[in-house]
């Protein structure tokens, strides 16, 4: 058997990370309001390289989308969609940290970046579903979501 056709009909896996950086002194989160791929406001992040680990991915991306260097990051939660007919997976290890460095810069070619007070989220032009991945950065609650999506139908998300 030819080696594509062993994957046809497989579902894929694809990998992603997004980081919260949170300033204690001003009590702020760094956001980004995306541009490039999709559009709305959420944390900073993006795909995992083959050969990368989850941490040093989310390292990468938010030196690549704010100028600022991160450390200290703790897993605060799993975000795990599951398409509804074909199988595919789409997961997204969420970090946070206030351990940063470097200057912030104001954009790049993903969006705008800036900081906010978390209660203003709500009231900001959100990316598709990044306000059902905010309970998981801000509390202790919930370590999983698991969703289930179609292009026919609507986004369910149940936390764990």
């Amino acid at each position: 058997m030819i080696e594509s056709e062993k994957n046809i009909g497989q579902p894929t896996v694809e990998l992603t990370n997004m980081v919260m950086v949170e300033d204690k002194k001003s009590g702020k989160v760094l956001v980004q309001e995306r541009i490039k791929s999709w559009r709305g406001v959420s944390f900073p992040g993006g795909h995992i390289e083959p050969g990368e680990s989850f941490v040093d991915s989310a390292v990468r991306e938010v030196k690549e989308e704010t100028g600022l260097d991160i450390r200290s990051l703790r897993l605060c939660g799993t975000v795990h969609w599951a398409h509804r007919k074909n199988h595919n997976r789409y997961i997204v290890f969420l970090y946070k940290t206030s351990d940063y460095s470097g200057s912030l810069v104001d954009s790049t070619d993903e969006g705008r970046v800036f900081w906010v007070k978390p209660e203003e989220l709500e009231s900001l032009d959100l990316s598709p579903n990044f306000e059902k991945y905010v309970p998981m950065f801000l509390s202790d609650e919930h370590s999983e979501a698991y969703g289930m999506w179609s292009e026919d139908g609507e986004d369910v998300i149940i936390y764990k």
